[in-house]
């Protein structure tokens, strides 16, 4: 996490905690939803106000022991509660938000005693007041002992300004945070591969609820971490499954956040789970992850149960292979998230795929393979459409982009433009990441005098 200042948002559930943080930040980051227990991990934003910046959580509802005890999902509520906690001791002020429209609960109650134990600076919001009645009762939460409520409604921006007044007055000064220009790496699959799991296991600590029920990270969180002196950032993601099989409501803002990731990330490491067979949902994912030309490196996952097999990891890759045939430079690295086993490699090879995404071929260099790549192997074409190259060019990086000049281009077939990829690739690597080739008409005269420019 940078060195911001950290602010809370703690309450108990659908009091409007993620509709606030979203307010403040400035964008949907957090899902909306009219459902308690939406959000579930902590959601990380930064925000400015009066040209001060600082960091906010948003956390899952808080719950009592008695209603974790009754929830029928105890385990995850119970996590959602811990993750809640972590961002207590984190934050340097918290946003204690109350529910104007329902007025004092017993809710409210227990989560301003934990409030009390945590010796931070605390302040009290009465959200959903946009009457003016509302905010005339808001004055019940007095009794809370924890100041003069502050009251805004999140949904239609009323006294957020105020609010904001308030927590910049309250918080710490700090230098503001060098802007470092950093990869980004999601971790990505279907429902239930073991990403989270993955993720903690990168982190050494429980940054994410874990948990065997499918669809438990609902939100694309960001993680800062600095990984052999690189900072990094990771983002973790929901489970991505296929269009047909969307829920509709959390699920499908979840994989919304899940392929926005995708578009925002330099590499995705796609989680799979080692101890069932590949699936089209895996398909489907790898395809979103090409379809934005991003790199990636598959992780299989769960590899502990079989890593002592004989040949298990050889009929795996055979597999994989035919699984993913659309993207056969994709590295595959066999990992254990309980264990440990090859945490450090699948990250290690993440950046290096980032690091492939940016690389550059001298031009005289690349027209050199070209030259030997149509010497060894000449286009094929028919009388009257003969293909000729002339020169080629890396036009861009992200993905690495090469531009071919030719007579006839629209006569190259794709058998060959596969060859000329496979050539650049067998001769400077680009691994784990697409590369694009584009092939533009020039006529003969054009490209001479292309030439004498250059």
């Amino acid at each position: 996490m940078s060195s911001l200042p950290l602010v809370a948002i703690v309450g108990r559930p659908n009091v409007g905690k993620s509709t606030l943080f979203n307010r403040i930040i400035g964008q949907r980051r957090a899902i909306v939803e009219d459902l308690p227990g939406t959000t579930r991990d902590r959601l990380y934003g930064e925000a400015e106000w009066g040209g001060i910046r600082f960091g906010l959580f948003d956390t899952g509802g808080l719950l009592s022991e008695e209603e974790i005890q009754a929830s029928t999902q105890r385990e995850i509520s119970k996590a959602t509660r811990e993750q809640a906690e972590l961002a207590l001791e984190q934050a340097d002020l918290i946003l204690f938000l109350v529910d104007a429209s329902a007025g004092l609960t017993a809710g409210d109650w227990e989560v301003a005693e934990l409030l009390r134990r945590s010796t931070k600076p605390v302040l009290l919001v009465a959200n959903k007041a946009e009457s003016r009645e509302r905010q005339l009762d808001a004055v019940q939460f007095y009794e809370l002992g924890l100041g003069d409520p502050i009251t805004v409604s999140a949904a239609h921006g009323v006294g957020v300004g105020d609010l904001l007044d308030e927590i910049v007055r309250r918080l710490p000064r700090v230098e503001p945070p060098l802007e470092v220009d950093q990869p980004k790496i999601a971790i990505v699959g279907r429902p239930n591969v073991g990403k989270s799991a993955l993720l903690n296991a990168i982190l050494g600590q429980p940054r994410q609820i874990v948990s065997p029920v499918p669809g438990t990270t609902r939100d694309a969180v960001d993680t800062q971490i600095v990984w052999k002196g690189q900072p990094v950032t990771l983002i973790d993601t929901a489970g991505i499954r296929r269009p047909g099989r969307i829920e509709r409501g959390v699920e499908r803002y979840s994989v919304m956040r899940a392929r926005r990731a995708i578009e925002r990330c330099d590499a995705a490491i796609l989680v799979v789970d080692a101890s069932e067979p590949y699936t089209a949902q895996d398909q489907h994912v790898a395809g979103a992850i090409l379809d934005a030309r991003k790199g990636v490196v598959v992780a299989v996952n769960k590899w502990d149960l079989f890593q002592h097999m004989e040949g298990a990891e050889e009929a795996y890759r055979e597999e994989a292979q035919e699984t993913f045939d659309f993207m056969p430079w994709a590295p595959l690295v066999f990992t254990s998230a309980l264990t440990g086993l090859n945490i450090e490699q699948v990250m290690d090879l993440a950046l290096l795929v980032v690091a492939e995404r940016s690389r550059r071929i001298p031009t005289a260099e690349l027209n050199r393979l070209l030259r030997d790549a149509v010497q060894r192997h000449p286009p094929p074409s028919k009388p009257g459409k003969w293909v000729k190259f002339y020169y080629a060019t890396q036009a861009g990086v992200n993905p690495p982009t090469f531009v071919f000049f030719c007579r006839n281009a629209d006569g190259v077939h794709f058998s060959y433009k596969r060859y000329l990829e496979n050539t650049i690739r067998r001769e400077y690597g680009f691994i784990g990441t697409p590369i694009e080739l584009i092939f533009r008409e020039r006529s003969r005269r054009e490209a001479e005098e292309s030439r004498r420019r250059r």
